[in-house]
């Protein structure tokens, strides 16, 4: 049973929804806009094995999460209050299958002419969690990602999707962006 979303969460007004990896390529939810957002307190992280979207419990892919510490680019989308329910409901079905994430709401800063900050609705890592991969070595990544494949397709493709859509916002993740020059090379000695 997912776990409860806070409070502040079901107000009447316009929700904000904090993506930080396929979220950013394929939110799956309509939104009235879009901002480049930065959340402080956590960083991007590929700390999740995937046991559903990109893998199995037999060979378990590696997704990301919402580690503690740092900060973290992404995007905010603002959501009409009209779909705030159906919204929450969708990526309650989408991210809480195995209940890996915890359901919170952030501060995010807009990276728009006001700066503004806004309380976004965000999936952090349950670090208790037994899906929780901790830090895991570039070589064991790669791994992870080469084997994983599950409901939503193989887990190279959610890796490159991810860097592809943070190169679109105009910045890098030097971790991923690794990771993914390691597939690529990957890729070409397969041929």
């Amino acid at each position: 049973m997912p776990a409860k979303i806070p409070s502040e969460t079901e107000s009447k007004g316009d929700l904000w929804v904090f993506g930080y990896g396929s979220l950013m390529w394929r939110p799956g939810f309509d939104f009235i806009e879009q901002f480049p957002a930065r959340l402080i307190g956590e960083h991007r992280a590929l700390c999740v094995y995937s046991f559903d979207h990109r893998g199995t419990p037999e060979k378990p892919g590696l997704v990301l999460g919402l580690d503690h510490g740092g900060a973290c680019r992404g995007i905010a989308f603002r959501v009409a209050a009209s779909l705030r329910h159906d919204t929450i409901a969708y990526l309650r079905g989408r991210e809480q299958t195995t209940n890996v994430y915890r359901e919170v709401m952030r501060s995010v800063w807009l990276e728009n002419e006001a700066r503004q900050r806004v309380s976004a609705l965000a999936y952090v890592v349950d670090r208790g969690h037994v899906q929780y991969a901790g830090r895991l070595s570039l070589a064991e990544q790669v791994r992870y990602v080469q084997q994983g494949h599950g409901r939503s397709g193989n887990n190279r493709d959610y890796v490159l999707s991810t860097v592809k859509s943070i190169e679109a916002q105009g910045f890098r993740d030097g971790q991923l962006h690794q990771l993914a020059s390691m597939l690529h090379d990957e890729t070409s000695l397969h041929r």
